[in-house]
């Protein structure tokens, strides 16, 4: 059984930001799965399956992000979950929109919701699915930059990105860590469209 946390903020008013991809992500792992939602419990939403061959339990934190470890050590102790079989979906400005990066273990890098996530398990050594929304102009408030929607030229290709990073995370499932590493870590999907 894995855990698939996507990481996020509760309500419409934050639903399509950039701060949500890892819930988007998430919706469409579900849709591509057969997997519905529905549940509540440990201060989340989630729903059970089967994806890409394995038991998967897809999880959406209702905590606000900055909270997102309660509701992912919630789940965790619950399911028997070691932090090797937690896969977390989350923004990611450091990288270009586009561009979907597998890392396992690590720092938080600032995001505050890996750092609560890694404080409330005690361990980082979980795998992160990190989605690219690149970074705010020099000057501009990280902050502020993340809570917003998309731009009218990002909208375009969400779609596809999302598409893409749920090939990713089921090749993450299918063939683990190194493979999925190695066949997706160097792309950017998007170039081809410049």
């Amino acid at each position: 059984m894995y855990l698939l946390a996507g990481l996020g903020n509760p309500g419409d008013r934050y639903a399509v930001t950039r701060h949500n991809i890892g819930f988007m992500v998430v919706d469409r792992l579900a849709k591509r799965c057969g997997i519905a939602l529905k549940k509540s419990g440990y201060q989340g939403k989630y729903g059970v399956g089967n994806c890409a061959g394995c038991e998967v339990t897809l999880l959406q934190p209702q905590t606000f992000m900055n909270l997102s470890g309660a509701s992912v050590a919630s789940a965790s102790k619950s399911l028997g979950i070691s932090p090797r079989d937690l896969i977390v979906v989350h923004d990611e400005i450091d990288l270009p929109f586009g561009v979907v990066r597998i890392k396992v273990g690590g720092g938080h890098g600032g995001h505050n919701g890996l750092r609560h996530i890694n404080s409330s398990l005690n361990s980082s050594d979980y795998i992160r699915v990190r989605v690219g929304v690149d970074r705010p102009a020099p000057g501009s408030d990280v902050a502020d930059y993340v809570l917003r929607s998309f731009s009218a030229s990002e909208k375009k290709y969400l779609d596809e990105v999302l598409e893409y990073a749920a090939e990713v995370v089921e090749a993450l499932l299918q063939h683990g860590e190194q493979y999925a590493m190695c066949e997706y870590n160097g792309r950017n999907i998007l170039t081809h469209n410049t």
